[in-house]
């Protein structure tokens, strides 16, 4: 009797084993990471036309600049 019932709870565990790895594998499909959002910035070129870039593509440069070169940069295209 004692042989059956090891058989029994081995056969249980890894029973339980294999759904919970099952269970495990479908969690990592479905990762709130993967599905994130990227973040766009909608921009004005030159030639006056609106883009959307990703705001990860874009330098840390932030440089203010005046209205004069803001002008200048519109004029000259």
């Amino acid at each position: 009797m004692q042989n059956e019932d090891h058989k029994i709870t081995r056969r249980k565990l890894v029973s339980w084993l294999g759904v919970l790895s099952i269970f495990a594998m479908a969690g990592a499909a479905f990762k709130p990471g993967k599905n994130k959002k990227t973040r766009t910035i909608k921009m004005l070129t030159q030639d006056g036309t609106l883009v959307e870039i990703d705001a990860t593509l874009l330098a840390a440069n932030t440089k203010i600049i005046s209205d004069k070169e803001l002008q200048n940069w519109v004029k000259s295209k």
